[in-house]
C-alpha cells in the first residue's frame, strides 16, 4: 500500500462513503433476499467556488477523486496551489480552495471541452492537452513472467464488484506487488482517485504499472500520460485513438489480458519474453 499523505500543507476533508447498500430483491425462485447494491452520487467539482464538472461517484475517496479530476485536466498545475479541499455531501460539493483564487484563468479552461466515452464523467477540457507532447515516457522492461504474476495478484482485489458488481477497477503496481486498487462506477473516476493519491504523496510514475479493468481509450492513456506512468494493462480491449496516442506518447499497451495470455499493441520492445 501507498503510505500516508506526505502533503501536509493541504486541508482535506475526510467524507468517504461506504460503498453499497443493501437492498429487498427477488430471486428467479420468487424468494425474498438482500442484495448488495453499488451507491452512485452526483459530486460537483467547484475551483474557488467556480463550478467546474459533476461526476457520478461510489464517494468513498472523494477528496483524492478531486485532486486527480483536477491534474490529469490539468485544471490545477501545481499541487503547492491548493489551500484546501473541503467535501460537503449534504449539498454534493467537493469546494478546492486556492493561494490565487484566479478564476478567470480556471474559466478560461473550461471553454473549450469535448464528450468522451468516459463512464462516470464524459468531458474533457482542452486544457488536458496543454503540455502532454511536452516529453515521452521511458522505455521501461517488464517480463512476461512479470506481468502474469501480476494478473494472479490482482484477482485478490475488486471486493465491491464480487460483492455487488457495476464497477470498475484500477490500479498502481510495480513488478512485485499492487500498491493501490481503487474501485468506482467509472474507470475514470478510479484512475482520478490513484492520480490524486499519487499526487498527494508526490510519488513519481516512472517505475509504476497502471492497471484497469476498463477499456484503453485515448482518455485513459492521456491519464497515465499526466500520471508519468509508462505501463498500461487491461483485461478489456483498445481503441483506435487509444493506440495512435499511446504510440505518440510511448506508453507499453498490454490489453486483453488474462492470467494466461494478453495482446500487446504498443512497445513490444519493452516486453522481456523469459
Amino acid at each position: 500500500m501507498i503510505k500516508k499523505c506526505k502533503n501536509k500543507k493541504i486541508k482535506i476533508s475526510n467524507s468517504g462513503l461506504s460503498p453499497t447498500n443493501s437492498i429487498k430483491i427477488h430471486n428467479h425462485l420468487d424468494e425474498e433476499i438482500y442484495s448488495k447494491v453499488a451507491g452512485e452520487l452526483p459530486l460537483t467539482l467547484k475551483i474557488d467556488n467556480l463550478e467546474i464538472i459533476t461526476l457520478m461517484t461510489l464517494g468513498t475517496r472523494p477528496e483524492e477523486l478531486t485532486l486527480g479530476y483536477l491534474r490529469n485536466q490539468n485544471l490545477i498545475e501545481n499541487i503547492d496551489e491548493i489551500l484546501s479541499i473541503d467535501v460537503k455531501w449534504n449539498i454534493g460539493i467537493s469546494n478546492v480552495i486556492t493561494i490565487n483564487k484566479d478564476t478567470k484563468k480556471i474559466a478560461d479552461k473550461l471553454q473549450n471541452k469535448t464528450v468522451t466515452t468516459g463512464c462516470g464523467q464524459g468531458t474533457i477540457f482542452g486544457s488536458s492537452l496543454e503540455k502532454l507532447y511536452d516529453n515521452s515516457l521511458p522505455d521501461i522492461k517488464i517480463k512476461r513472467s512479470e506481468i502474469f504474476s501480476l494478473l494472479a495478484k490482482i484477482t485478490k482485489y475488486n471486493d465491491i464488484y464480487k460483492e455487488a458488481g457495476a464497477v470498475h477497477g484500477c490500479a498502481l503496481c510495480n513488478t512485485d506487488e499492487v500498491l493501490e486498487f481503487v474501485e468506482d462506477v467509472g474507470r475514470h473516476n478510479a484512475a482520478d482517485t490513484l492520480s490524486g493519491k499519487m499526487w498527494l504523496n508526490d510519488l513519481p510514475g516512472e517505475n509504476l504499472i497502471f492497471y484497469t479493468t476498463g477499456r484503453l481509450t485515448s482518455e485513459i492513456i492521456m491519464k497515465v500520460k499526466r500520471m508519468g506512468i509508462p505501463i498500461i494493462i487491461s483485461r478489456s480491449g483498445v481503441t483506435n485513438m487509444g493506440i495512435e496516442l499511446a504510440k505518440d506518447l510511448n506508453v507499453t499497451m498490454i490489453a486483453r489480458s488474462k492470467q494466461r495470455s494478453f495482446l500487446i499493441y504498443n512497445n513490444k520492445k519493452n516486453i522481456v519474453f523469459d
